[in-house]
């Protein structure tokens, strides 16, 4: 009977993986841990990530290794691999496992020792270490702790942080917040909320951490180039190209993540005017929180299916920041992620990237876009003010179905007023905003015959500046005798549409109309019409805004008149 258990115990040592064969081969060690539990723990870890993962004594520690592999060309390529995507620690490497020993993982696989002093005798199984007790009363955790060296208690600290329950300084003392924090973490665990960790309760929070941390691939990247230093997620984004101002790491597996590094020289304009431009990005949603400072500013977007983050700088003549990229889905994922770059961003150096670093055309240079793409209207449309507090007068049709509606591309504004009989639509700006010049409306007939001229976004947001467009006030009514409206002489665009009809004398007449396309008649190109001042200022009046009545003689000079037109033309944009 002894020798039948002998034998059955024999058999199973021969099954496990050998000593002495993994003595003879090439391993990739990644981890060394000083006891038995905790190098379970890290190898389960890591076997979430790796299907080749073995352990092994090596007489007093632990070595966790991944192979074996067929040759040392292979382990070399398989290490500067993982280390690039930052999956393993900086300091594996190449071993040939001399020192390995009985193994310990896959689990369930330890070797059994075998120790006979004599053939007949009951075969003795090697008793591994207990373990640790999840059960410590507060003194003895707290003494366990005390023990423990001061990076092992910082990671203790970035752990917690990692998973939302700290959020002080990395510095090792564990204090009320601390304690706070891991009583926390207990809580969360459905563990007695002591705030003192036990021996078990330690080795888990920081295994979770370490799991987490190789899944996403967090690691210290110094773009030299750009002179920034950030931790990115190397298992989610990998470098892509660069573009002045802009250096791009493209998703990487599918993970739907972008991270845009951003570095050029500039002042205080150029941060503005990078903070105007970045939100007219395709990558940039709409809806979201946007703050900006003297020195720096930050543009968070969201929307169904993409969220964003942007931050960038000015110090010494230099703007430095980061955009990241991601689906919504993962938020729980991607706020971790967020806090490690908003933590570890700096920059280094006096240099920003060069933007001779890659050959860009005129056009890529322009409007720093860089490569990416920028998000357009729906539709524009123009309009003008029609008081100080930068009320705008438009069509309806410029702002049916808007998510977003903006003024001059810049600014925000929300839906005042809108009169279904006149197609009139009247807009406030989110920020009051001091116009450049409000209309003078006509008050009385305006007199048929007269040349007019109408100031609009003819091509609608491709221009920087309005158009003026010169016709003729054939009559004050429609072409059936139609009240309230003017019928003018003039070939204008569909971008046209709401902006203003002007008198020699800069006099406001009117507010163009858009082009009748859906009915049964089409009328030649030259006909138009535009709402009178006198049916305009009513409504006005309607919506609480005080209309201005003109007092202006005599004809202005062209450029006079141009000026005034611009001033108090807007592009009115539907997003």
């Amino acid at each position: 009977m002894m020798q039948v258990i002998y034998g059955l115990v024999l058999c199973a040592a021969l099954a496990l993986p050998s000593a002495a064969a993994a003595q003879d081969q090439i391993w990739l060690q990644i981890e060394a841990q000083p006891t038995l539990n905790e190098a379970s723990d890290r190898a389960q870890a890591y076997a979430a990530l790796f299907p080749d993962v073995s352990g092994f004594s090596t007489g007093g520690w632990y070595a966790i290794a991944l192979g074996p592999f067929q040759d040392r060309a292979a382990a070399e390529d398989r290490l500067r691999q993982l280390k690039s995507e930052g999956l393993i620690p900086r300091d594996s490497f190449i071993a040939s496992g001399g020192d390995y020993r009985a193994p310990f993982w896959p689990a369930g696989q330890s070797a059994p020792v075998v120790a006979l002093s004599d053939p007949g005798d009951t075969p003795l199984v090697a008793a591994e270490p207990a373990p640790l007790s999840s059960t410590e009363t507060p003194e003895e955790a707290r003494a366990a702790e005390a023990a423990l060296p001061p990076e092992a208690r910082q990671k203790l600290q970035a752990a917690l942080q990692w998973f939302g329950h700290y959020d002080g300084k990395i510095d090792g003392s564990f204090g009320a917040g601390t304690r706070r924090s891991m009583a926390d973490w207990q809580t969360e665990q459905g563990e007695e909320p002591t705030g003192i960790l036990t021996s078990t309760q330690r080795q888990s929070l920081v295994a979770a951490y370490d799991q987490a941390q190789a899944e996403l691939g967090l690691a210290t990247q110094t773009e030299t180039e750009a002179g920034i230093e950030i931790t990115l997620p190397t298992a989610l984004v990998e470098f892509d190209h660069y573009e002045p101002p802009f250096v791009h790491f493209r998703a990487k597996n599918g993970s739907e993540v972008q991270v845009i590094l951003i570095s050029q020289p500039g002042d205080q304009s150029t941060l503005y005017g990078l903070y105007d431009v970045l939100q007219t990005l395709e990558i940039m949603p709409v809806e979201g929180e946007r703050s900006r400072s003297e020195a720096s500013f930050t543009i968070d977007g969201r929307s169904a299916t993409r969220a964003t983050h942007a931050y960038a700088e000015l110090s010494k003549g230099l703007v430095k920041g980061y955009i990241l990229v991601w689906n919504p889905k993962e938020d729980a994922r991607m706020a971790r992620v967020l806090a490690a770059m908003q933590s570890s961003f700096r920059s280094v150096g006096d240099t920003a990237l060069d933007p001779g670093l890659v050959p860009l055309s005129d056009e890529t240079r322009r409007g720093l876009m860089a490569g990416l793409e920028v998000r357009r209207p729906v539709l524009s449309r123009s309009g003008f003010y029609v008081d100080g507090n930068g009320t705008v007068a438009t069509v309806a049709e410029a702002v049916e179905g808007c998510n977003r509606i903006t003024l001059d591309l810049r600014h925000d504004a929300r839906l005042l007023h809108v009169d279904p009989a006149t197609g009139l639509a009247l807009l406030t700006p989110v920020t009051p905003l001091s116009p450049p010049a409000v209309a003078d409306l006509l008050s009385g007939p305006a007199r048929s015959g007269q040349d007019i001229a109408v100031s609009g976004y003819s091509y609608e947001d491709k221009l920087p500046a309005p158009t003026l467009t010169f016709g003729t006030l054939e009559e004050m009514k429609g072409l059936n005798g139609e009240t309230g409206v003017a019928r003018l002489s003039v070939e204008v665009l569909a971008g046209d549409a709401g902006g203003p009809v002007l008198d020699s004398t800069g006099t406001v007449i009117g507010l163009l109309l858009p082009r009748d396309t859906e009915g049964a008649r089409r009328l030649p190109a030259s006909v138009s019409y535009a709402l009178q001042a006198a049916t305009l200022a009513p409504r006005l009046s309607e919506a609480g805004v005080a209309p201005r009545a003109s007092t202006r003689t005599g004809a202005l000079a062209p450029e006079d008149l141009n000026r005034l037109a611009e001033g108090m033309t807007v592009l009115v944009s539907c997003w």
